[in-house]
């Protein structure tokens, strides 16, 4: 799974680096005049603004390239939102376990009323912590195969 983030990252990557090179010459008059004689393209067919000249179809290539790697960060940084949301969780399960266990470890006969009522406090905000965290769990699951 982390292979094939990493190829799509790099695919992405690579396709902004193309898109590059295409910003470097964005613009450079005698290549975009070169080109289109070479093409033997009317001057009608090349979209000219204040400084920059493109052909359309470099436009649309370039815009693909760019919604292509969009989508795979927007992807990345869900998939990222959800690790540090279990990790947080995962941060609040265990300090409420080692509290939980330091009143486990005092006999029962010793106890104090304030302490039995903090154990259960425990259990159940242990116990609302997991559930949330399945539905995290599950949530990043089907998030993953969409």
């Amino acid at each position: 799974m982390e292979l094939r983030r990493a190829v799509e990252l790099r695919r992405a990557i690579s396709a902004g680096t193309e898109a590059e090179r295409a910003v470097r010459r964005y613009g450079a008059l005698e290549e975009t005049e070169w080109k289109a004689e070479a093409l033997g393209r009317n001057q009608l067919d090349i979209i000219s603004m204040a400084e920059t000249t493109m052909m359309p179809e470099e436009i649309e290539l370039e815009m693909a390239k760019i919604q292509r790697l969009r989508e795979v960060l927007v992807r990345r940084e869900s998939e990222l939102r959800f690790m540090m949301d279990d990790i947080q969780l995962c941060k609040d399960i265990m300090n409420l376990k080692k509290e939980l266990q330091s009143l486990v470890a005092i006999p029962e006969k010793e106890k104090t009323k304030m302490e039995k009522q903090r154990e259960d406090e425990l259990i159940q905000k242990i116990h609302r912590l997991v559930q949330k965290r399945d539905f995290l769990v599950d949530d990043a699951e089907v998030e993953r195969l969409r």
